[in-house]
């Protein structure tokens, strides 16, 4: 397991109730750090990391590296993304793993890997070395999801 600090940067999108927030239950634990975003505001995080599907795979190679989360619906995150300057790493998930969110958009449909934002965070920080499985204390879904990403992440 990776003993160096965990560096999260999280930009909530502005429309994002925080009610319904998955990773609100975070906001000042150490090593996270909240910001808002609105369309106006540019996002500087170069050498961050940043979760974005069909990248290379997060691995324990990425370990030490700080990680930026886009915080905000499928339908308005192309905007968010588009606000990001400096070099960011684009990294993904496994295309296995799968939400254990029960979506009901009735806009447009999710992308097939998308997964809940705290799902997300626990995912990408499990992948660098840093399991913490207390990061999903509060999340409804918890056990669910840790069953669906142990068998990606552990195998059969």
């Amino acid at each position: 397991m990776n003993r160096q600090p965990i560096d999260v940067l999280i930009y909530r999108h502005y429309k994002e109730r925080k009610s319904k927030c998955s990773l609100q239950p975070l906001v000042g634990r150490a090593g996270f750090g909240f910001r808002n975003w609105k369309p106006d505001r540019e996002i500087h995080a170069p050498g961050h990391l940043l979760l974005e599907i069909d990248a290379p795979v997060l691995s324990p190679a990425d370990a030490g590296l700080p990680l930026l989360i886009l915080d905000s619906t499928w339908r308005l995150l192309p905007k968010m993304r588009a606000s990001v300057h400096g070099e960011v790493l684009p990294r993904s998930l496994p295309s296995t793993l799968v939400t254990a969110y029960p979506r009901r958009s009735k806009l447009e449909e999710d992308p097939q890997s998308g997964l809940a934002s705290i799902e997300a965070l626990y995912a990408a920080l499990r992948l660098m070395g840093h399991r913490d499985d207390s990061l999903l204390d509060e999340y409804h879904w918890r056990e669910p999801f840790l069953q669906l990403c142990n068998q990606v992440l552990e195998g059969p």
